[in-house]
């Protein structure tokens, strides 16, 4: 792939910085620094135009909050950065590499890419755990300790001096990387294509190297298939020693099954050969919310974008039943959609 220049212009445009503005005020508009920006794009994004010109953008601390993540509720530390100018400065800056980098990007790699989330990588399991029993007999389940924080720094910059040659935006690039303490933060914009595009590499050595058959990978947790379990005992020591030299290790507790033996449990799945149903977790989520927001009594924006989104997990699974019995009596889809439409008209008549 060659290298990519002049790129520090597009990024300093006067159309993109207004532009990413907009973007990353989205769900935000509430909040009065991001009113406060909005109320006068023009000249904030002038403002915004001018340090980076100038070269005196220096990212803003970060907040920092405590978060239980999951139904496991495991501990994550947030890193909240500030409006303006340092969310607007992130998203100018994806506006313009993001095309780059979804170039590197692995097709059935199913994280924070636009068009390639969940359903993306659970109707590729679905289709293989049936077309192809035999190169699916085993499969091999991985995931990274600790990825974010353990994102090595000078790696991930110099992985960006080999596809970008302009110094202006690597700058800008390297600024953003340095504006944490170590790896990089969970909140940025910028970190979710920072940390794909450092696998991406990994995902090289897996499909050309390695040439292993089905292989899908969500962030740092990763599945891969063979009709040979010792095959995939060699791989997982392959894959040890090459993260090792991107200095990242893989969490102890790998899993490597036969698939007819028990269900994959991956995507907030349970993938069976033939059918799948959601996670145990999941079932539990959905069931005590859908009872909460029955009890309330009287619906509202936030609740029925819920129970829209709860179903779009439910109708790509085999859980029939499961609608019947603990949805269905509880909430109306139909109303749901009539609040989500209502709450849409107010908001755009208020900005009109």
């Amino acid at each position: 792939m060659k290298r990519v220049g002049y790129l520090f212009d597009k990024v300093t445009q006067l159309g993109n910085i207004e532009s990413a503005i907009m973007k990353a005020s989205k769900g935000k508009t509430k909040r009065k620094s991001v009113d406060k920006v909005l109320d006068s794009p023009t000249y904030y994004a002038l403002q915004i135009q001018k340090m980076l010109k100038e070269k005196s953008y220096v990212p803003s601390p970060y907040i920092e909050m405590k978060i239980h993540d999951g139904v496991r509720k495991k501990e994550r530390i947030i890193y909240k950065p500030q409006f303006y100018p340092d969310q607007c400065i992130h998203w100018a800056l994806m506006l313009q590499i993001e095309p780059i980098l979804m170039k590197k990007m692995y097709h059935w790699n199913c994280a924070s890419i636009k068009g390639r989330g969940l359903h993306h990588g659970m109707r590729h399991l679905k289709k293989i755990l049936v077309d192809d029993r035999k190169y699916t007999k085993y499969c091999l389940k991985l995931d990274v300790k600790k990825f974010y924080p353990s994102i090595d720094k000078e790696i991930l910059k110099n992985k960006f001096r080999k596809i970008i040659k302009d110094a202006d935006i690597l700058w800008l690039i390297d600024s953003i990387i340095d504006s944490s303490e170590s790896g990089v933060p969970i909140g940025n914009y910028t970190s979710q294509w920072f940390a794909n595009f450092y696998l991406c590499d990994l995902d090289k050595f897996i499909k050309e190297e390695l040439k292993v058959k089905y292989y899908v990978r969500y962030m740092d947790d990763m599945v891969l298939f063979s009709n040979n379990k010792k095959e995939l005992h060699k791989i997982r020591v392959k894959i040890e020693d090459f993260l090792a030299n991107e200095h990242l290790k893989l969490k102890e507790n790998w899993q490597l099954f036969k698939t007819d033996s028990r269900p994959l449990d991956f995507l907030g799945y349970r993938f069976y050969r033939g059918y799948t149903t959601l996670r145990k977790s999941n079932f539990l989520r959905i069931k005590r919310r859908i009872k909460k927001i029955y009890k309330k009594g009287e619906l509202n924006f936030h609740d029925a974008c819920a129970v829209l989104s709860y179903n779009g997990w439910v109708i790509h699974s085999n859980c029939y039943n499961y609608t019947q019995k603990y949805m269905k009596p509880y909430v109306n889809f139909a109303e749901c959609k009539e609040v989500i439409r209502n709450e849409t008209r107010k908001r755009q008549n208020s900005k009109q």
